[in-house]
């Protein structure tokens, strides 16, 4: 193994289709008309020195070292800022450009630190590089002079020198070895939006600035990474790279965080991850990433981690350390004895969003054919099933129309009940720049989120109360339909057209316009009127949605509403349109798409159906059950009445993550035995009697399918520090229940599941190693994957319209609690917490604070900081306040990445009418002045303590 190389053209890949034809040294090239002289002779094998140039940034021109020579034309031009033209003979090498490259090299070095053997960038370092290029072999100018080299000259302290900041946890900037090249400064503007670097001061004084010269911490940067990515020098450098040393091999993985699924290149030395690098070829990031998948691996060295099974018999006994087959046959035994006393349906099991396809399609598979019922679930459910009802009801898939390409082409976005810039960051990214291109966006969010205002970049805000999507989204149709802006034409074609117009007289009912709607919904019906029309007659309109749309009561509903705004208006079957949901977790798509549901097996295919049960049954030589099993909240039911009595949890941590706490935990202490398969002694843990060691995604073989549809190789990096992957502990699982699964390597599991799944007919991992990644469907009609869903026709033949009758839910403000919590994420954290708490990305976001609107906390006395007590009808917990008026007046906000504020004892079990999928995003609370954490935190925080012990191993006399 070495390190992979990845090619840096210089300037950006040109779109044109028009071609222009140059001579280069003699060697005639043709490029794409706008292609830079740079670029076309790299692609020609000619690299030309370069220092401020790279090709994920547009063209700048500033370092001078670059410049070539053309026929016909005066001076020495830039080649990364010249475009390629027909006719040009460009000479990239003379006497005259090697004595001016040589002397603009002279002159970086003359106020550069001569420390290359033990700089941290020593072997990749570009600045050393090009040294090297041009032939510099000498430095006529020394640090004698002003310099910003040395803290001291001539005994007294220089004022040009700066400190280096080492406040970033991830990585250290040092201005002394800074050049003022801006590739840094652009790849924050350009590539992540986030403008938070600039030039500070002019000529000699001219240094990089976060912000108003703050540190790095301090600043707006978001530690996406692009700026150390960009640097070519060691100004700005991992702290892992100075710590371990230059990586000596890499391996291309995918990241086990959000549903975007970005590529990285995980740099090695031996078994030490040294860095993670996004991936330029990586076809979901183009290169990019976030905070989370370049800097926040630590987690799988973590001294928490738990490396060796343990068992007890009791939750109040501590945990005892055993072997993996004492661990295995313990956990069988009490299964089997579970099953024989109160039958075969009281147990079941929970595939995991973090776990490979892979790995999740094994978990139902051991429950479908080992435990010999269909109690499976997932929390995939819990967060996105409505998105597969409502998209297979009206277009045939359960799944995105789209792949993140396609906002390349997009003219107006609507983003409702998502904040990809906190969850789905690179792709946030990847829609800012679209935005700022002249991309038009409107955001329907009961909180003004980071996407509504960023640099360069303001929406069209729709703050509706929490819980009325449907009536809003209806709205919006009313006046698509009563302003006559229906695209008629898509809609008779594509469309059941008697279906059509059922649909748009509903809509078109009085009640539903904006101004019928406005006392329930709270929008503005001018803004909401403006909206439609921009929606409906801007262009290509794209729909990108998440979990604000699928956790409610009307969540199914809501998805339905979204698919028929995108029909009316024929935003489906082509580039820079569509419905796509913003999946939570790496592999939601992936463990829907592997039958984690009771009533599905892989594909989405009912385990009624005879015909596609006799095939599973074929494959696995085994007799299926046909009759659908419990989904979670079943499960938890039927645990309190006694009948359900055994769980496998793998990778998911129920207790923190599902609704109702007190509900969860009242079902998990009346279980016998559960099962946490998982990487640290979590909340779930807490309540069981079995614990089985997982393994990280650094650890493993196998794929993961992200939001877009996209399978994508998971590689493993390092031997796994528990000894097993996840998919060998579900096999000897399953083995220790008289199941046998025979699979030497995850691609034999891919390649049943392709042979079992027509959508995935033609994946197999040589082909996913020899394509980078496919998109679903990828079979016979479609070898190479599908980026574009619904091109020429829908899936299930004609879109269908279907009404949306807006119900309120049940849960309702009142006296005693008149207030509506909604939840969601931040950039820093992810989920329940259990990886990102455990690296240093809590310097961000220590605890779940409660935003609450100015105007709500003066009335309750509430203070900024203050710890308040958050109350509801299901439960109460404590947290502290934070004054902002980015919610409005009568909604309050939390994240849930604290197991310590537990903010589910506050959900209640109101759910989605279609899928069961929990209504986490409306609960009615009242806040009040609080002295600090509750009763039942303090309960909580110490049973939990109590239920975390773990026996000391005694060693055997000799």
């Amino acid at each position: 193994m070495s390190l992979i190389q990845e090619i840096d053209f210089g300037t950006p890949k040109s779109k044109s289709e028009t071609t222009v034809t140059l001579t280069i040294d003699g060697n005639q090239i043709t490029v794409p008309e706008g292609t830079s002289i740079m670029r076309a002779a790299m692609e020609a094998g000619t690299q030309i020195p370069k220092l401020c140039a790279t090709d994920m940034v547009d063209a700048f021109g500033s370092c001078r070292l670059c410049l070539v020579e053309i026929e016909g034309r005066a001076g020495t031009p830039a080649s990364c800022t010249t475009p390629a033209m027909n006719g040009l003979v460009v000479h990239t090498q003379s006497d005259r450009l090697k004595k001016l490259r040589k002397g603009v090299m002279e002159l970086y070095i003359s106020d550069h630190p001569l420390d290359c053997l033990t700089c941290a960038a020593n072997g990749d370092c570009e600045l050393q590089d090009m040294a090297g290029a041009v032939g510099l072999r000498d430095v006529r100018y020394g640090h004698e002079g002003e310099n910003h080299v040395v803290a001291k000259a001539h005994g007294c302290e220089n004022d040009n020198w700066m400190p280096k900041d080492e406040s970033n946890p991830y990585f250290t900037y040092d201005p002394s070895k800074c050049i003022v090249c801006s590739r840094c400064v652009r790849a924050c503007e350009e590539v992540q939006g986030t403008f938070a670097l600039t030039i500070s001061g002019r000529g000699f004084d001219s240094r990089v600035s976060p912000g108003m010269n703050e540190n790095f911490l301090g600043s707006e940067c978001v530690s996406c990474g692009a700026c150390v990515q960009a640097c070519p020098t060691a100004t700005l450098t991992e702290k892992s790279v100075i710590e371990i040393g230059q990586p000596e091999h890499s391996v291309v993985t995918t990241c086990a965080y959000c549903g975007v699924g970005c590529a990285f290149k995980a740099e090695m030395r031996g078994e030490e991850v040294v860095r993670m690098v996004p991936w330029k070829d990586g076809k979901a990031n183009r290169g990019h990433s976030c905070v989370k998948g370049r800097f926040a691996w630590g987690y799988t060295t973590h001294k928490e981690r738990i490396l060796k099974p343990m068992i007890r018999e009791r939750i109040e006994d501590p945990w005892q350390e055993v072997s993996w087959d004492e661990a295995f046959n313990f956990a069988a035994a009490k299964f089997k004895g579970i099953q024989q006393k109160y039958g075969r349906d009281a147990v079941g099991g929970i595939t995991s969003s973090r776990c490979t396809n892979e790995e999740t399609y094994l978990v139902q598979k051991l429950i479908r054919g080992g435990f010999g019922n269909n109690n499976v679930d997932t929390c995939a459910r819990v967060c996105h099933s409505p998105t597969g009802y409502g998209l297979s009801q009206t277009f045939g898939t359960s799944a995105g129309t789209q792949d993140f390409d396609s906002v390349e082409d997009t003219d107006v976005v609507l983003i409702i009940g998502a904040n990809p810039a906190s969850a789905h960051p690179v792709f946030a990214s990847r829609l800012k720049k679209r935005l700022r291109q002249g991309a038009k966006l409107i955001v329907v969010d009961p909180r003004r989120t980071e996407m509504v205002e960023s640099p360069h970049v303001k929406a069209l805000h729709l703050p509706l109360m929490p819980g009325t999507n449907v009536a809003v989204l209806t709205a919006l149709a009313h006046v698509i339909v009563t302003e006559g802006l229906v695209d008629e034409a898509f809609v008779r074609e594509r469309c059941d057209w008697s279906e059509f117009e059922d649909w748009a007289a509903f809509v078109a009912d009085p009640k539903h316009s904006p101004e019928a709607t406005a006392i329930m919904t709270g929008v503005d019906p001018k803004a909401l009127r403006e909206a439609a029309r921009i929606y409906a007659t801007g262009g290509n309109g794209a729909i990108y949605y998440g979990l604000g749309v699928t956790e409610h009561s009307q969540g199914s509903t809501t998805v339905i509403a979204i698919a028929n705004l995108a029909m009316v208006t024929g935003n489906i079957g082509r580039p820079g349109v569509g419905v796509n949901p913003l999946r939570g977790q790496n592999n939601v798509q992936g463990s829907c798409d592997m039958g984690s549901f009771p009533h599905e097996l892989p594909g989405y295919r009912h385990i009624a159906g005879d015909a596609v049960r006799e095939q599973f049954e074929a494959m696995w030589n085994v007799k299926l059950n046909n009759e659908p099993g419990l989904r979670i909240p079943n499960m938890f039911d039927a645990a309190i009445e006694g009948t359900f009595m055994g769980l496998y949890v793998q990778g998911e941590d129920i207790l923190q993550s599902d609704p109702n706490t007190k509900h969860v935990v009242a079902a998990l202490s009346a279980m016998e035995c559960v099962i946490v398969h998982d990487l640290f002694l979590n909340e779930t843990a807490n309540y069981a009697h079995v614990f089985l060691p997982g393994s990280t995604f650094l650890e493993k073989d196998g794929t993961f399918t992200n939001a877009e549809r996209r399978i994508q190789r998971v590689r493993k990096v390092m031997t796994p520090l528990n000894g097993y992957a996840d998919w060998e502990v579900t096999i000897m699982l399953g083995k220790a229940m008289g199941f046998e699964m025979n699979y030497s390597h995850p691609s034999e599991i891919m390649d049943e599941i392709a042979a079992l799944t027509p959508t995935f007919a033609g994946v197999s991992y040589a082909r996913l190693d020899e394509l980078g990644s496919v998109q679903w469907p990828c079979n016979e009609k479609a070898p190479e994957g599908t980026p574009v869903m619904h091109i020429g026709g829908f899936v299930r033949g004609k879109g269908k319209f279907i009404i949306t009758e807006y119900i309120a839910t049940d849960e309702r403000t009142g006296p005693r609690y008149p207030l509506l919590l909604t939840t969601g994420r931040i950039l820093s954290q992810y989920n329940v917490g259990a990886q990102t708490r455990r690296t240093e990305n809590v310097v961000w976001h220590a605890e779940d604070r409660l935003e609450i609107h100015p105007h709500d906390a003066e009335q309750r006395g509430v203070r900024d900081g203050d710890w308040v007590r958050l109350a509801s009808r299901a439960g109460e917990t404590t947290l502290r306040a934070e004054i902002t008026d980015r919610v409005a007046p009568g909604v309050v906000y939390t994240t849930f990445h604290h197991p310590d504020t537990q903010a589910n004892v506050i959900t209640t079990d109101f759910s989605d009418w279609a899928t069961n999928c929990p209504e986490y995003k409306v609960t009615a609370v009242q806040i009040s002045p609080s002295n600090g954490p509750s009763d039942w935190q303090k309960a909580y925080d110490e049973q939990a303590r109590h239920s975390r012990r773990i026996a000391p191993v005694v060693e055997a006399a000799e």
